[in-house]
Order: C-alpha cells, then sequence, then structure tokens
C-alpha cells in the first residue's frame, strides 16, 4: 500500500525522526535535523553502505576530505561555468521556478502508469529529457503545455529560461573580497580526484580500484523540497572507481556498477523491486560516456535516489592540466602510463532515509477494526532494536530484571527502556519506531526467569528463558 508524503513527514516529525530546522524562528525552509531515531537510521544505513561496499571488498578504500577545497579545484572541474539550473520566472507572482522540474512533473501527472515508450506516444514529443531541448526549447514547451503557475493555478507570464549557477560561496579570511572567497563543495567526488596522486604514492592501491566517502555537500537550490527529496545541505555517498584507460572495458565496470547498485538497493536494503527502475540519461554532461539514475516509486512517481555516471578519464585530465601535477597511473605489471578513468556510484543519504521512511511504512486493520501504525523496518535499520519492559513499573523486581537485560543487551544493541502507559500502549509506541522485538519482564519472569518476546510484524509472543536472549 502506498501513502501520501504528507502522511510521512507528520509521522517522522511525532516520533522524532526528522524535525524542521530553527522551527522556533519560522523554519529555514526545506531544512531538515534528524531526531534521535532518525540520526539512528540515518546511521544505520551509512554503516550498512560502508559495510557493503568498503569492508567486505578489498579494492576500494574508504576517505573523509574536507567540505571547502582550494578554489582552482572547481575551476578546473568546470563547476565554476557549468555547474547551473535553467529557470524560468512567472512575472505576475515573482516565484521562480527549474523549468526541467515543471516539464518533468507535467510528464509524471500525464503518465497514467504508461511507461516511458508509451509516454512518448500519447505525448507526442522526441524524449523525456527535458535537458535535451536546450533553453529555449524547455520555455517553448512550457509556454505550450504548462500555461498556469503550478502553486496559484493560474495563467502565469513566463520569462525566458536563464542558467543560475547553484555553488554555494563563502570567505575565508578576516577580510571578504574576491580573494578570500571560496566554495562549499557541490558534491564529494572531486577532492577524491585532487587526493588520486597521494593515494597512489602513500597506499598499495593497484588499477582497478575505488576511493569511497560520506559527507556533506551544498548546493543553492532555487527550488527545493519535497521532504528530504531536495535540500540544500545534504549527504553524498560516493565511490569513484578507477579502471583501464579503455573504452570498452570502462563500460564493462559500469554495467557491473549497475547490478552491484541494484543489487545493494534490493538484498541490503530490502526495497521492493518493483518500486525501483533505471532511467539512462538522454543528454549527457560533458563529462560522461554514459550515465543513469536509480529512480525510486515516490507517492509523486518515479524520481532519483542514485546516479551512476562512466565519467571517463575527464575530471583527472582536469586536474592534471590545470594544476601541473602528473595524474597518470603507471601499470607496476606492463610499465604503461596513463591516466585513468572514472565509474561513479553517487547516493543521497538524506533521500536513503525519505525512501526507507516511505518504502517500510503501513497501516494494518486488526481484528477488533483498531489500525495498527507499524513500520517494518529490515532489522538492520531498525533505529531500536530491542525495547525491554517491565509490565508494572512499582515492581522492584521486575524493574531489576528488564534493567539487566537492558543493560546487557546495550552492549550489543540499541535498546530502549520504557515503562510508561499500560503495555498495549508501549507495543504500539515501538510499531510506530519501527523496534523488531519488545522484551516484556512480568510477575512469572521473578518466579521462574522466563519474560516475553513480542516480534513487531506478526505481533506474535513468545516465552524464553532470559539467559537464551541473545546478549
Amino acid at each position: 500500500m502506498s501513502f501520501d508524503l504528507e502522511t510521512i513527514v507528520s509521522r517522522a516529525k511525532r516520533r522524532w525522526f526528522v524535525y524542521p530546522n530553527s522551527e522556533i524562528y519560522g523554519w529555514l525552509a526545506n531544512a531538515w535535523d534528524f531526531g534521535p531515531y532518525g540520526s539512528l537510521l540515518k546511521k544505520n544505513i551509512a554503516d550498512l553502505w560502508v559495510k557493503h561496499f568498503t569492508q567486505e571488498r578489498d579494492d576500494i578504500l574508504f576517505m573523509d576530505t574536507t567540505i571547502i577545497a582550494h578554489p582552482t579545484t572547481w575551476k578546473a572541474s568546470w563547476h565554476l561555468a557549468s555547474f547551473a539550473d535553467a529557470l524560468i520566472d512567472d512575472k505576475k507572482t515573482g516565484q521562480r521556478f527549474r523549468a526541467d522540474k515543471l516539464i518533468e512533473d507535467f510528464f509524471e501527472k500525464n503518465r497514467d502508469g504508461l511507461d516511458d515508450e508509451a509516454l512518448v506516444k500519447k505525448l507526442g514529443v522526441k524524449n523525456l529529457s527535458p535537458e535535451s531541448r536546450g533553453n529555449e526549447g524547455m520555455r517553448e514547451f512550457i509556454l505550450k503545455n504548462i500555461p498556469n503557475n503550478p502553486d496559484s493555478k493560474k495563467t502565469a507570464e513566463w520569462t525566458e529560461c536563464r542558467n543560475f549557477n547553484l555553488m554555494l560561496d563563502t570567505h575565508l579570511g578576516p577580510v571578504a573580497n574576491d580573494a578570500s572567497k571560496v566554495y562549499m563543495r557541490p558534491e564529494t567526488c572531486q577532492s577524491l580526484f585532487t587526493d588520486f596522486k597521494a593515494v597512489l604514492d602513500t597506499t598499495r592501491a593497484r588499477i582497478p580500484f575505488g576511493l569511497a566517502q560520506i559527507g556533506k555537500a551544498f548546493r543553492n537550490e532555487i527550488t527545493p523540497g519535497q521532504f528530504l527529496y531536495r535540500t540544500r545541505e545534504f549527504e553524498q555517498m560516493e565511490i569513484e572507481y578507477f579502471v583501464e584507460d579503455d573504452e570498452k572495458k570502462a563500460m564493462e565496470t559500469y554495467k557491473q556498477r549497475k547490478d552491484i547498485c541494484m543489487n545493494y538497493w534490493t538484498e541490503i536494503i530490502w526495497i521492493d523491486k518493483e518500486h525501483l527502475r533505471f532511467k539512462d540519461h538522454e543528454k549527457l554532461a560533458h563529462y560522461a560516456a554514459a550515465a543513469t539514475d536509480v529512480e525510486y516509486l515516490y507517492p509523486r512517481g518515479f524520481g532519483e535516489i542514485q546516479g551512476i555516471h562512466n565519467r571517463t578519464n575527464f575530471d583527472l585530465t582536469q586536474h592534471q592540466e590545470v594544476s601541473g601535477k602528473s595524474m597518470q597511473y603507471a601499470d607496476p605489471f606492463t610499465g604503461k602510463r596513463y591516466i585513468p578513468r572514472c565509474i561513479e556510484a553517487s547516493f543521497g543519504l538524506g533521500r536513503q532515509v525519505m525512501v526507507t521512511m516511505l518504502e517500510f511504512y503501513d497501516e494494518e486493520k486488526l481484528e477488533d477494526e483498531e489500525t495498527r501504525v507499524v513500520v517494518r523496518f529490515p532489522k538492520q535499520l531498525a533505529p531500536v532494536k530491542f525495547a525491554i519492559f517491565p509490565l508494572v513499573k512499582k515492581d522492584m523486581k521486575q524493574v531489576e530484571i528488564a534493567e539487566n537485560i537492558f543493560k546487557k543487551l546495550s552492549k550489543q544493541y540499541k535498546c530502549e527502556y520504557d515503562d510508561g502507559w499500560a503495555i498495549g500502549k508501549r507495543y504500539r509506541r515501538q510499531d510506530e519506531i519501527g523496534t523488531p522485538y519488545c522484551i516484556t519482564v512480568d510477575p512469572q519472569s521473578v518466579e521462574d526467569g522466563t519474560v516475553t518476546v513480542r516480534e513487531r510484524d506478526s505481533m506474535k509472543q513468545e516465552r524464553v528463558k532470559i539467559e537464551d536472549i541473545i546478549f
């Protein structure tokens, strides 16, 4: 069953997952803080990602680079010249929109369950890539097909499409001038490229190998929104995988990376395969030989959760030319020297949190007609693994047993001790959090050393000895 985004956002705020930033001052729009449970969910996802892509592999090294890099980095990578979105304004309201998103929303509203090929035929368009039309083509499409402002629903007076650079800048030093100007990184990958030679010189890394990291990135988005989907401050999880300078082999690795990433979504994060798809880019970025997005079926339609790119050797070549420092790799067996090609896998951590909250949320009708809200997080994702309850909080013997179980379990798992309200309400509270197991200590526990273990999804309860609980 699919639930609307408003339901998920409301639950996230009510159950300590995500809060609007600085809400007491009216909220900084589209800025979100991860609460006690949201931060644990985010950490669990990040830990699984690191384990799957670096710990269980010997060819990918983990890195952690700074948010602010030397400003020439962004000149070399073309970010200063081409990292931009095409924007279009409604003169009547003064509102500004991303042209490509207006067109994408138009496509989704007219999809009616059709696949891309059928939708192209229905609409009589050449393709579903807004950017392939260029700025003028996007404006013409909007004038013809989207006459109304999507917010006011009234006829818009659209301007020309103009490019807007997404880089956020700041200043280092006591004086703010052009010489002190630096940029907050818009993506995490460039420092992996500028560190490439240092890694080669100081490790035993040999082609093929990858560099991975998780870190903050910043974009001056004009149209952020859709909860955690598009924010100005976000965390990226990226892998830059370096391969031989061979076009055919690079494409083989690119295809392998697609399979590896889809396996991550379905086997590690446990997203339903029917809710995922690849969407190849029809218009490629200047650095790419091939590119695709992994898309998830959000309530509003399919949207990106990951990008996979064959970046060729554009980045290393640019940094070599601009810096004057060699980025060549010397094969220790053949002596061949070349600038490696790069296959990139880029994930958004906040979007993964959002996707899991959407994917595993459920409302279940019980036999007594009561509705149970339950979040069926896979055990490895659940913020809290065990909740421990004394049935009667005034019974000190029950409390002592419950506290001892909590102390032992919490050495290995995130647990929660809860003695408030009736036992049924405590179960429901943990169901909404997504806790897989609840352990209840009652009078029988005092007599024979057993407890009741309740499983979240089935609500089945089983009596087990305390020593049989996995500590």
